[in-house]
């Protein structure tokens, strides 16, 4: 039988803590990956292991968001990542992912290609001479094949009415051994699915967060979990949430901006993303541009 490690002081481990921060050579404005928000990565320190929870009004962009993070993690960190959905359809958020990449209405690529290769296919834009634009599907699939390498990193897992905490370590396990990854990032939308069912929201949510911190804590990966906001009262400040939740390492509130009605269109949505807690960085928020029909979020 093999021999547990003895117990090490801080002071005795200190060598080899000084020998991998020297190893690392390059110069960094943060210390964990890259959001591909320039603000938010700064406010965030980047994104870290732990559990960062996403909660918002139906309606507001919660799994257009929390998608395009975990894409833009793979692309500029070259990491891996995972998202779980409890509601849409993989081909759904697929379709999604194109229309953020492409520019091109999500529900014009839904008709398909038949349609788009005509030009009244491509999409409304200010264009001095539409002679010059490409047909849109050759749009799509050349912004397809340029995302291809990062992409490959992304899973989109479709869980059923019984996957649980188990199902979804053993999915992260078989990605981690695909790519030989130590850490990922790992998506949770509709988290109140993982809860008891005859258990009222309000008592769910610490229950669930509790265990989903543990899960990032023991796998050492980030977990992003969307909760759905279904209270009526509205005007209570994003703040409360942190009561609610005391185990989440980062807490965001995403809203509507308050007094900006005139910047909301059927295209264009303006957001604020509350940062009511953060471990390691700053509190406050951020405004945002969100385009339903491309699934974009934009940082003003």
């Amino acid at each position: 039988m093999s021999e547990k490690p003895g117990l090490q002081s801080e002071g005795a481990e200190l060598d080899g803590l000084l020998g991998e921060l020297q190893k690392e050579h390059s110069v960094r404005d943060i210390s964990g990956w890259e959001t591909g928000f320039a603000n938010l990565s700064c406010a965030l320190d980047g994104i870290l292991p732990g559990l960062y929870l996403l909660i918002g009004p139906p309606g507001c962009g919660k799994t257009s968001l929390a998608k395009q993070l975990v894409d833009q993690v793979a692309m500029h960190n070259g990491a891996p990542g995972v998202f779980f959905t409890f509601a849409e359809r993989r081909r759904e958020l697929g379709i999604k992912t194109l229309a953020r990449l492409s520019t091109i209405d999500s529900r014009e690529i839904r008709r398909g290609s038949a349609y788009l290769l005509h030009w009244y296919g491509v999409p409304k834009a200010h264009h001095a001479e539409t002679a010059r634009l490409a047909p849109s599907w050759d749009k799509i699939t050349k912004s397809a094949q340029e995302a291809k390498p990062w992409l490959d990193l992304v899973y989109v897992v479709e869980c059923s009415r019984g996957t649980g905490l188990t199902q979804i370590k053993a999915y992260i396990g078989e990605v981690q051994t695909s790519h030989h990854a130590d850490r990922l990032i790992a998506v949770i939308d509709d988290c109140q699915r993982l809860g008891a069912m005859d258990q009222p929201m309000n008592a769910r949510l610490p229950i669930v967060a509790e265990q989903l911190q543990e899960t990032a804590v023991s796998l050492n990966i980030a977990i992003l979990a969307v909760w759905p906001d279904l209270r009526e009262d509205r005007g209570v400040l994003p703040q409360i949430w942190c009561e609610r939740v005391p185990g989440a390492d980062v807490i965001l509130v995403l809203q509507p901006a308050a007094g900006e009605s005139e910047h909301v269109t059927e295209s264009n949505r303006a957001t604020t993303l509350h940062i009511v807690r953060n471990r390691g960085g700053e509190k406050g928020k951020l405004l945002f541009d969100f385009f339903p029909p491309f699934a974009k979020f934009v940082e003003r």
